[in-house]
């Protein structure tokens, strides 16, 4: 018997996350179909015995314009059984009266779709506040609660701010083709008592990148999808870092990489002067910070006969060839695979020197890109073909070899191979007509004409001229003769 029961429990143990995830319903509700001009609209989005992590944007609707948004949590003890749900309301705040159509939209909660067919919403003329007729009866409470005292418009004031906007890179000076790291992010001081939100990041960011990216670097951008806070610390205090955008630059000329000042609006909320229990607590409000303006400088690499075709970062090499003995006329096939940190896009080609002996045909190119933790970092893969015509033995670093500069050591290095391949068999060389001496017949080819003549040719006009001769020599005679 305790056997089963323990059987039990197990499986009932088993099954509860189950149900808990299946218990994880999410809504969306609707504001009211008509609301006044100094009313607000709402569009609650409401996950049921969960926590809400992420969520995508809320829909835009014409004729209103959107106020910011607001959580929620609800916690039922109903015969021992806990229900809770989150939610999260965005507010529209009406602009002009009429009728407006509220388009049926999807939205993401945590990973997860939902959606809505939308609604018909009229905007009327301001609503008058009524008073509960309630209020005309006497209740013991009233005096408890303050409820016979005549109602204050309560005021609201503003609590300074312990934050700010920044934008900042890893590096102040780099070399043409030296990666850095800019980082666009708000700081909350953990001493900041001012309440404050993030308003329309994703567009605003849209606008901001336009003035922000500078016109002579490469970009790769390390796409942040959702703000999330980090703890940092900034001269001994604590911060929580929100990040807004990030994005790894290579300079391609000498110019200075200047990143303006640019803007970037917050909702900052006042806060009661006398808060009650039954009144709002606190009012919207807008903020807008400002970054500083930022400047890289850029300095020219060191004299070197390739410095306008070198890549700049920190590489390895990792090669591979399928066998190191062949043949004379079998192919081998070799990789030369170059990875590291830097402008992995920007990595020239490799120079293959042009030669008899061997036959190196165009590589197959492939590269890895990984973007993350501030750092560009990844590999560009050649794959090549070859097939030797001469016997002997080859050092491959004759043939395979790239230059870099190492901006770290101030160097410029290059990747060499250390392969070494043994070719036996006869030599190729006489196999075949060569293509650089084909004899001058084929060197007239380009010049002689395409024109298809026959072989029986019409002698019909050299007949005519050769009688138009004879007969002009014998009137000249004729004349001669005459005088």
């Amino acid at each position: 018997m305790r056997k089963s029961n323990t059987l039990l429990l197990l499986i009932a143990f088993m099954l509860f996350p189950l149900a808990s995830l299946k218990a994880q319903d999410i809504s969306i509700q609707l504001g009211k179909d008509e609301v006044g001009l100094n009313e607000l609209f709402t569009i609650t989005v409401t996950l049921q015995n969960g926590s809400i992590k992420s969520y995508s944007d809320f829909p835009e609707i014409d004729g209103f314009a959107k106020r910011g948004t607001s959580s929620s949590s609800k916690t039922n003890i109903v015969n021992g059984q806990i229900t809770s749900s989150q939610s999260i309301i965005q507010r529209y705040l009406p602009l002009e009266e009429g009728s407006f159509t509220l388009n049926s939209f999807t939205m993401e909660l945590n990973g997860t779709s939902i959606s809505s067919n939308g609604k018909t919403i009229k905007i009327t003329p301001p609503v008058e506040r009524r008073r509960n007729s309630r209020r005309n009866r006497f209740d013991p409470f009233d005096d408890l609660f303050g409820r016979n005292e005549p109602r204050k418009a309560p005021e609201f004031v503003d609590v300074k701010e312990d934050a700010f906007l920044a934008l900042t890179t890893d590096k102040d000076e780099v070399y043409v083709g030296e990666g850095f790291t800019t980082t666009f992010a708000f700081y909350v001081a953990d001493a900041n008592r001012a309440p404050l939100q993030f308003h329309e990041a994703g567009k605003q960011l849209s606008t901001i990148l336009k003035d922000l990216k500078p016109e002579n670097c490469w970009e790769e951008n390390f796409n942040i999808e959702n703000i999330y806070g980090e703890r940092v610390t900034i001269g001994g205090k604590n911060y929580t870092r929100y990040k807004i955008y990030q994005a790894a630059f290579y300079p391609l000329n000498l110019e200075p990489v200047v990143f303006p000042s640019v803007p970037f609006e917050m909702i900052k909320y006042r806060v009661a002067k006398s808060p009650s229990f039954f009144g709002r607590d606190r009012e919207e409000d807008f903020k807008t910070f400002n970054t500083r303006e930022k400047t890289v400088k850029v300095k020219a690499l060191p004299p070197h006969p390739l410095k306008d075709a070198v890549a700049v970062g920190d590489f390895e090499l990792d090669e591979k060839i399928d066998k190191t003995t062949v043949e004379t006329g079998e192919s081998f096939e070799y990789t030369f695979n170059i990875y590291g940190e830097g402008n992995i896009a920007g990595i020239p080609d490799l120079n293959i020197p042009s030669t008899k002996t061997i036959d190196i045909y165009p590589p197959n190119v492939s590269q890895d890109i990984n973007r993350g933790s501030g750092r560009v970092t990844g590999s560009k893969q050649y794959s090549y073909f070859g097939i030797p015509n001469e016997p002997g033995d080859y050092n491959l670093k004759d043939y395979f070899g790239w230059v870099f500069f190492n901006p770290e050591k101030e160097v410029y290095d290059t990747l060499k191979s250390t392969v070494k391949l043994k070719v036996t068999g006869e030599s190729k060389k006489n196999v075949s007509i060569s293509s650089s001496d084909l004899g001058s017949f084929y060197d007239n080819i380009d010049v002689a004409s395409n024109e298809l003549k026959s072989l029986n040719e019409d002698k019909t006009a050299q007949i005519i001229a050769n009688l138009l001769i004879i007969a002009m020599l014998a009137g000249a005679g004729y004349l001669f003769f005459k005088k």
